[in-house]
């Protein structure tokens, strides 16, 4: 079964500064039908206004990892991390046992437009860590791209999940096949279009033969150890 979200169908939340989409329920926005996919917590589309954004606050057990559309986002952490996180960038940050950080947008003059995505981990009070990586435009262009993975196969950033993220380019009759059933049992994919920044969400829970339908069709997050 395939779930299409359009983007005019999902939570909205703005601030002035900061002009939100939520897919999931998030914040003020409530949906009893969305509440996250699995171990995916939330997905929100943010553009934040030159020289505002998030003051420091804290997160603990969770994966959250931030996708820059355009723009720059600065990151700073209590482990001592400065960074600047820009189009093609990936940031992963694994929460663990306690973190604190800022994420605040430097132009003077642009928005920046990215996604962050959080996921809930599979273990509880890890020690916090943080990684980032670009991946280029050459890699993504066409195909599928791997960015996110357990056991960062391929280059792709760790998570402490179950859990894959893969980020493609696609212009015109560009295209790419995911045999989603050998790989994945539950899907989740946001595409976003440049020329309005706004992202629709397609969900799907496959059933592969053999399998029991609450393993593979059901939408129950995993304990985490």
């Amino acid at each position: 079964m395939i779930e299409l979200r359009r983007a005019a169908e999902r939570g909205a939340a703005n601030f002035g500064w900061l002009d939100s989409r939520h897919t999931f329920s998030f914040g003020h926005y409530y949906d009893p039908r969305q509440v996250g996919f699995s171990d995916l917590l939330v997905i929100n589309d943010d553009c934040v206004e030159p020289g505002m954004g998030f003051g420091t606050h804290s997160h603990r057990d969770m994966e959250i990892f931030s996708y820059v559309l355009e723009g720059a986002l600065e990151h700073k952490d209590s482990m001592g991390t400065g960074s600047l996180i820009r189009p093609g960038d990936v940031q992963m940050m694994s929460a663990g046992s306690g973190i604190t950080h800022s994420e605040f947008n430097p132009s003077r003059q642009e928005d920046v437009h990215f996604l962050q995505i959080w996921i809930v981990p599979d273990r509880l009070r890890v020690a916090p860590r943080y990684q980032q990586k670009n991946f280029s435009a050459v890699e993504k262009r066409g195909r599928l791209r791997l960015i996110i993975s357990p056991d960062a196969t391929d280059g792709a950033l760790g998570v402490y999940q179950d859990a894959r993220a893969y980020a493609g380019l696609f212009d015109g009759a560009e295209h790419a096949e995911f045999d989603m059933a050998a790989r994945l049992p539950k899907c989740c994919c946001s595409t976003c279009d440049r020329r309005n920044c706004r992202a629709s969400v397609a969900k799907s829970r496959l059933r592969r033969q053999g399998a029991a339908v609450s393993q593979v069709a059901g939408c129950r997050r995993s304990p985490p150890r």
